[in-house]
């Protein structure tokens, strides 16, 4: 194999395919990427066994042929290297040559037929949405997925449904809930559960210039197009979490209050706490007033904020990096947040009635 490409065309497609592949894997294989090289085109293609991603990029082949190369090795080579072109050629004891302009690696390939077959494009429901519209959506949900799989590893999925020109995401990791909704240009019925590790991955191709996300959504599988890059995801089985008899339905008080405020206020106190502590920022709501305090191995630390509390004075405990990453979350200057007495879900949800587009709960902690 011998081919010739633009480094930095090159060194983009592998960052992006660098993100999915396995650091320690039990296959060596699936540490890398394999390159298929075509007249007038590499492929480029990394797989993890649950997703994987394929790049087409325009090169210069005079010799055709496939290898797989340890992708953070390639990557780290690439962006070392200076000139404008790049060629890679192998021979039969699958040695890579790699050479741009003076600097020259030899290292040694794998097998191409080692390597997994990527799943093909499924044949399912096909919805296009707009890359920034996708990209909210994910990064207002993502942060309420379950990191670890336990005995409920459907929790560590987005639950993405469409319905009467309504998409909706949902993300729970019993701590929390986070919902998204936006419409959507699609008139069919959708609903699937799909790994938060794989929307997470999907977001970081989009860019700014992304206009437009293919999607295809089979019984199993997933596929994105963005911006030439393919990208496959196996989906969750199993029934998602029945979330909505968990949020409360009356509420005893509620607060409006300007977002960045109340944020800029948490973020000061919660200087205090670190992963480390399970320790609650205790939040006291006053007719007129909220003191926000924390007590740690730290320090202590207490602040007063004006607010206009609509209903009786109440004492709550909230585990701050939640709440904080709820009202990051949110669009809108000014959240309503309601209440239902110290030992119910609290709801953050934007102050304008007509925007229902999105709702995050957080489940208090016990104060001692």
């Amino acid at each position: 194999m011998i081919f010739t490409a633009e480094r930095s065309v090159l060194l983009d497609a592998v960052s992006k395919l660098q993100r999915i592949v396995g650091s320690k894997s039990s296959m060596p294989v699936l540490e890398g990427i394999l390159i298929s090289a075509e007249q007038g085109k590499v492929t480029m293609i990394a797989y993890n066994l649950e997703m994987g991603i394929k790049k087409e990029i325009y090169a210069r082949t005079e010799e055709a042929g496939d290898i797989v190369i340890n992708a953070r090795l390639l990557g780290d080579i690439l962006r070392r290297m200076n000139g404008i072109q790049v060629e890679i050629s192998t021979d039969e004891k699958l040695m890579c040559h790699i050479k741009c302009e003076d600097s020259v690696f030899d290292i040694m390939g794998m097998a191409a037929i080692d390597f997994p077959e990527m799943p093909s494009a499924p044949e399912g429901k096909k919805i296009n949405l707009e890359g920034k519209l996708l990209n909210e959506m994910v990064k207002g949900t993502l942060f309420a997925v379950s990191q670890i799989e336990g005995t409920r590893p459907i929790l560590t999925g987005i639950n993405v449904t469409v319905e009467d020109g309504v998409m909706q995401f949902v993300a729970i990791d019993g701590y929390r809930l986070a919902i998204r909704r936006e419409k959507v240009a699609f008139e069919d019925y959708l609903n699937f559960i799909i790994a938060g590790k794989a929307l997470g991955e999907v977001v970081k191709i989009i860019n700014e210039d992304t206009e437009e996300v293919e999607i295809s959504v089979a019984e199993r599988l997933i596929m994105f197009k963005i911006d030439g890059y393919t990208f496959i995801s196996r989906l969750l089985e199993g029934e998602f979490v029945n979330y909505q008899k968990t949020i409360p339905t009356e509420h005893r008080q509620v607060v409006e209050i300007k977002t960045s405020d109340i944020i800029d206020v948490i973020e000061r106190v919660s200087l205090l706490i670190n992963d480390s502590f399970s320790t609650p920022l205790r939040c006291l709501f006053n007719e007129d007033h909220m003191v926000l305090s924390c007590a740690t191995a730290v320090g202590r630390a207490t602040d007063t904020f004006l607010v206009t509390l609509d209903g009786e004075p109440f004492e709550i405990g909230l585990n701050s990096r939640y709440l904080l990453e709820a009202l990051r979350a949110v669009d809108d200057d000014t959240v309503k947040i309601l209440f239902n007495g110290a030992n119910s879900g609290v709801i953050i949800r934007s102050a304008n009635e007509e925007n229902s587009d999105y709702v995050y709960m957080i489940m208090p902690m016990r104060l001692r």
